[in-house]
């Protein structure tokens, strides 16, 4: 009568690993070029180090604009609080793999319209109120009904949501879905008490391994351990999240020991300050397609052979080179090698500065004035004049704009779309549909051709899914929707001692409650 999702989820694992590569290599091989970084790759499943009165403090870049993420967008709120402060009914471990959290298990139906959850017992939130079935319902109801960011769209899938008794939620959905349980593993499937989402901005109230402490705008955000966690107790009683908005303050944080930890290197050609042997260096990958944007709906981009020619502009591996040390992984698509339908697309538009002009003369548009304007981020300010004269060379007319960020950028750009191009990394897991087939979203693409490959792949068997999802990413490339101009490599830098730092980064959460000092 059902079917056990653990199949489904080990399933995913293998997907990952048969396709997990190194960000900082090209070869078939995706460990031969990884460093020896002194700790095992499965650190973060765990530690066994018994807890202490330590405080860890992380350097990190992009500090959130709020704390809200149902109503603010931006990969720094989730970072900061998901699976830390608020906690999901499954969850992606640092392999990849999709395992229970707040939910000890889950049964899928053989129709696959409806899932049923098992709740985990004597877990309380924050604010000492016991964790329920409501709670769920309450959640997931307002994704549907409350929150304004585009992520929502995700959850409009669900039919109900029922709480059959206090440890037990029910959730029907209007067609099968492939991707259903993998969104609750992000910020949409984050459990909040339901008598306390009126002041999510400012008091963050969890069932997670930490608790809100304070946020100190513009300098930390402090998390305090859970003392009355329901699961395994963290090793470091308090975390400080340091923010720095220039990568060599950050790094000299870390040379000074002002952190421990450089949470996501911003300056890769200044690693070599840290191989001396005092320092352990972590190099793996992540989801972080770093995108050159283009407006889809206005001009010169509406016109195909504009964008071909600004995709032809672009020598990908010089870029790399040149504004990020070579570090990372070339992609091709707003596919990154970890998902199971990954496919080497770097290949469509290969660097060919003529064929670039000659499009550009026949699309008239020789001279043609963009503004490329770009977040106040490092890998933003470090590729933006690679890429202006990449785009002058074949005839485009190019300002670079610098929008602070996340405000100006966020409002300017993400809201209003009010630009031409821009440079920004999206780290969000499995991504693609998000942010290529949504018509409104700021890259204004959406086509239906692309709407119904996505539905496709959604709603059909486990191969379907790929097959679909192969061919999504083979039309957005082919399409030149936008230009992708490397994957993020997941650089960290931290004292020698500290284990449980993830290799790669899959989620859109910094799993703090992994950290300890062995």
């Amino acid at each position: 009568m059902t079917t056990r999702t653990r199949a489904l989820a080990a399933a995913l694992s293998l997907s990952f690993l048969l396709t997990a590569c190194n960000a900082g290599s090209s070869s078939e091989d995706p460990t031969e070029d990884t460093p020896d970084t002194g700790s095992s790759t499965d650190a973060g499943q765990g530690t066994a180090a018994p807890a202490g009165d330590e405080t860890v403090r992380v350097g990190l870049v992009a500090e959130p604009a709020s704390l809200d993420f149902t109503t603010t967008d931006g990969a720094a709120i989730p970072q900061a609080l998901l699976y830390n402060v608020y906690e999901t009914l499954v969850k992606v471990d640092q392999s990849g793999e999709i395992v229970p959290a707040l939910a000890s298990d889950y049964e899928v139906s053989e129709d696959g319209l409806t899932y049923t959850f098992t709740l985990q017992q004597g877990v309380t939130f924050s604010n000492g109120e016991a964790f329920t079935a409501e709670d769920v319902v309450t959640s997931f109801e307002a994704v549907q009904n409350d929150w304004t960011v585009s992520l929502k769209s995700q959850f409009e899938i669900i039919e109900s949501v029922e709480a059959t008794s206090d440890t037990e939620v029910v959730v029907t959905l209007t067609h099968p879905s492939n991707s259903f349980l993998y969104s609750l593993t992000t910020r949409v499937g984050a459990i909040f008490d339901s008598g306390s989402m009126s002041d999510l901005a400012t008091r963050p109230i969890g069932t997670g391994p930490y608790t809100f402490g304070d946020w100190n705008p513009g300098a930390s955000i402090t998390l305090q351990r859970n003392a009355d966690y329901w699961g395994d107790e963290p090793y470091f009683s308090q975390v400080v999240l340091s923010y720095f908005k220039d990568a060599n303050a950050l790094n000299s944080a870390m040379l000074t020991d002002g952190i421990d930890v450089v949470g996501t290197v911003q300056a890769p050609e200044a690693l070599s300050e840290f191989e001396d042997g005092d320092y352990q260096i972590i190099e793996g990958t992540t989801n972080g397609e770093v995108v050159l944007s283009f407006n889809n709906e206005t001009e010169p981009f509406q016109d195909l052979r504009v964008r071909q020619a600004a995709r032809h502009a672009i020598d990908h591996q010089a870029l790399l080179d040149t504004c990020w040390d070579g570090r990372g992984a070339l992609i091709g698509s707003m596919v990154p090698p970890t998902d199971p339908w990954y496919e080497d697309r770097t290949g469509d538009y290969p660097y060919d500065v003529e064929a670039a002009k000659a499009l550009m003369e026949e699309a008239g548009a020789e001279g043609v004035a963009v503004r490329l304007r770009i977040p106040t981020l490092p890998y933003a300010q470090a590729c933006a004049p690679v890429v202006e004269t990449m785009l002058e060379e074949v005839g485009f007319d190019v300002t670079i704009d610098d929008l602070e960020f996340p405000a100006a950028w966020v409002e300017d750009v993400f809201t209003n779309a009010d630009y031409e191009m821009s440079i920004v990394s999206h780290v969000e897991p499995r991504d693609l549909g998000n942010v290529f087939g949504n018509p409104d979203y700021y890259i204004r693409y959406g086509t239906p051709e692309l709407r119904a490959l996505l539905e496709e792949a959604d709603a059909g068997s486990e191969e379907v899914q790929v097959e679909k999802m192969k061919e999504a990413a083979a039309l957005i490339s082919e399409d030149a929707a936008s230009d992708f101009l490397f994957l993020l490599p997941n650089l960290i830098v931290a004292d020698p001692d500290i284990t449980g730092l993830p290799e790669n980064a899959l989620s859109e959460s910094f799993d703090l409650a992994n950290l300890a000092r062995g």
